[in-house]
């Protein structure tokens, strides 16, 4: 079977999931002109600096856009289908955009949010589910607006 997690040992992203088991959401920002990126990357898309820092995030965004899973190109992920997946635009990067599950609740099954109650704009928090001894996945489950 193809392994399905991610890995966690790349020097890109490995701050990234060492955040992730911590349940902080981080994104790079580079240590020249402050941009804020995501997915982590050597070189900052602006400046080309090869420097960077890691960033606490507020864990909040919205959806910006959706797609629904109905033929999984992994067997592992045939039980869900069919799932969501969504684009996050985060709350306090408006140019950072996270692509990741919903979930109804945090411990969630990856197919746990109605159909009819995902929205573009719905307002979404980043939880975290521990899949594996060093893999600890962000997903995002719906809010009630005006909520901390």
């Amino acid at each position: 079977m193809t392994n399905i997690l991610p890995k966690t040992d790349d020097a890109d992203t490995a701050p990234f999931w060492a955040a992730a088991r911590e349940r902080r959401l981080v994104a790079q920002e580079c240590d020249a002109g402050g941009t804020v990126r995501h997915p982590p990357h050597p070189y900052c898309p602006a400046c080309q600096n090869a420097t960077h820092r890691w960033r606490d995030t507020s864990g909040f965004g919205r959806i910006w856009t959706f797609a629904f899973v109905y033929k999984p190109t992994l067997p592992a992920f045939a039980p869900f289908t069919p799932f969501p997946i969504a684009y996050i635009e985060l709350e306090d990067h408006p140019n950072v955009r996270m692509t990741g599950n919903l979930v109804a609740a945090p411990g969630a099954e990856i197919n746990s949010v109605p159909r009819d109650d995902i929205r573009i704009g719905t307002r979404v928090k980043v939880v975290f589910e521990d899949v594996a001894d060093d893999v600890t996945m962000p997903r995002w489950a719906p809010v009630a607006e005006g909520a901390a």
